[in-house]
């Protein structure tokens, strides 16, 4: 457990430590968990969250004026929408990236927009299903992506932004 200060405010956040790559921040019903790989100091993630804190009380803010605003209302049709976008980027993108992923599954993710495993299979974030085709086809790159670059490194990034030039806005929108 550690606190986040921000101005005059001063939040709790449970930390839990898994086996994972990176360092998550989570607002769930208005607490902060952290997600931390257990590789990393309690140094570098004080120093992470203190780097978020703005970030944090203002989705914490934003729950406190909304609390119902997670909770996304998902139809049939929006599912079947989903569905046909991700089954034609991963089409698309196999074919200008050379891979293809062994298994892609759409289900709903507390932690990402989208993951990709070491075993080449990408899941896709059910709550997508209330985005632009434009950002969904973005997450589809993004992990398809990581079929080649396991990482978030520069080449990672080169890869994302020559098929998608405008990836860095579409991130944006997608965190609004």
């Amino acid at each position: 457990m550690g606190v986040v200060e921000y101005k005059d405010n001063i939040i709790p956040y449970e930390l839990k430590r898994a086996k994972i790559k990176n360092l998550y921040i989570h607002i769930k019903d208005g607490r902060v968990i952290v997600k931390a790989p257990y590789r990393l100091s309690e140094k570098y993630i004080k120093e992470f969250v203190d780097k978020k804190s703005k970030w944090i009380c203002e989705k914490i803010k934003e729950y406190e004026n909304n609390p119902k605003k997670n909770e996304i209302k998902i139809t049939e049709e929006d599912i079947g929408r989903l569905k046909e976008v991700v089954e034609i980027s991963i089409n698309k993108y196999t074919n200008l990236l050379g891979v293809r992923p062994n298994k892609v599954r759409i289900k709903d993710i507390k932690y990402a927009w989208g993951s990709c495993t070491s075993n080449k299979n990408i899941t896709i974030n059910l709550k997508l299903a209330n985005k632009s085709e434009e950002i969904i086809e973005y997450v589809v790159l993004h992990e398809m992506c990581h079929l080649i670059y396991m990482n978030h490194s520069k080449e990672f990034w080169n890869l994302v932004g020559k098929y998608i030039k405008d990836y860095k806005k579409l991130r944006k929108l997608l965190n609004e």
